[in-house]
């Protein structure tokens, strides 16, 4: 596939795709900017450290997973395997560094597994033509069921000092943070600035124009879910060393989570628009509006409820934009 034929695949689209992503990137940062303003007024201790660490670190594994669904997505596919892909990850991760197989191979593990599990879901989707929901619903029951019978439940304990990654600090700025805010960087770089991203935005426009100027549609598609399971990979890892143990089982509803973060980050659910950027900013709200309910003695369960509203709304947007720019 050459640059030229993965450009002009996508050329007429180019200026909406950014300028709405754009707006939408705005919103969000207003957004955040606006939130810790006003809980912060209602109660000051929503701005102390011990929060502020709690919201950007606690959840940076979020963010930085969202990058990868939002390339899924903006191909033109989704994975709703991905919440269980990275507690199965996350354990082998534990696994290894408590049966005494060297830290750094704990790290990377998870990563080049990630990758080929998912390129093996990448290579049913394309090749075999089987719609990525049912592959990928298919994949998260084989992982929970497999998590399930391995661990049997239980946390992995014992984990030895310098594993914990996520506790590391960088100009006392905590390592999760780092790798949310380098993964966004570089994954906008690779989606703006190479033949590769734009083949990706044009599979998800149009596969079979994009397939008639001479882009690899099946392959880019592999490509695509091989990258998402080794940004799962790190996310698994930073999940993994957030404490002293690593939970067998993830948050509930993880990949909902993720899926909504890309979507509301402004990447069509429709693919072929979106940014990395705006799914990075999403996670970052919702992490802020689930701590503002407790500082404000709101149920979190309402978090749900605006995650729902926020994501309805976002859609209903993108497909307003589609039809007037159709």
């Amino acid at each position: 596939m050459s640059e030229a034929a993965a450009t002009a695949a996508a050329p007429r689209r180019r200026s909406f795709r950014i300028g709405s992503t754009l707006g939408q990137e705005i919103l969000l940062a207003l957004a955040i900017v606006a939130l810790f303003a006003v809980v912060t007024w209602i109660n000051p201790r929503f701005f102390s450290q011990n929060n502020l660490t709690a919201i950007f670190v606690g959840n940076a594994y979020i963010a930085v997973a969202a990058i990868g669904m939002s390339l899924v997505i903006i191909s033109g596919h989704i994975d709703v395997s991905i919440g269980a892909l990275i507690g199965v990850l996350a354990t082998i991760s534990g696994l290894l560094v408590t049966n005494g197989y060297p830290i750094w191979l704990a790290w990377l593990g998870p990563v080049v597994i990630g990758a080929l599990v998912n390129l093996v879901v990448g290579a049913v989707v394309a090749y075999l033509r089987v719609p990525s929901i049912i592959a990928t619903l298919a994949m998260l029951s084989i992982l929970r069921g497999g998590l399930i019978t391995v661990t049997g439940g239980a946390w992995i304990s014992g984990l030895p000092p310098g594993y914990q990654l996520a506790q590391f600090r960088l100009f006392e700025v905590p390592s999760p943070v780092w790798f949310m805010i380098a993964m966004t960087i570089l994954a906008a770089l690779l989606m703006r600035h190479t033949a590769f991203g734009r083949s990706v935005y044009a599979v998800g426009s149009n596969p079979e124009a994009a397939e008639a100027t001479g882009i690899g549609v099946r392959s880019t598609v592999v490509k695509v879910f091989a990258i998402h399971g080794a940004i799962g990979g790190v996310a698994a890892v930073l999940f993994a060393t957030q404490l002293q143990v690593i939970q067998s089982t993830v948050p509930n509803g993880l990949e909902l989570v993720i899926i909504t973060a890309s979507v509301v980050g402004g990447v069509s659910i429709l693919g072929g628009i979106g940014t990395v950027v705006g799914s990075t900013l999403a996670a970052i709200l919702f992490a802020a509006i689930g701590s503002s309910l407790i500082f404000l003695n709101v149920s979190a369960y309402w978090l749900r409820a605006v995650q729902g509203i926020l994501i309805l709304a976002t859609v209903l947007a993108d497909m307003a934009r589609r039809r007037r720019t159709g």
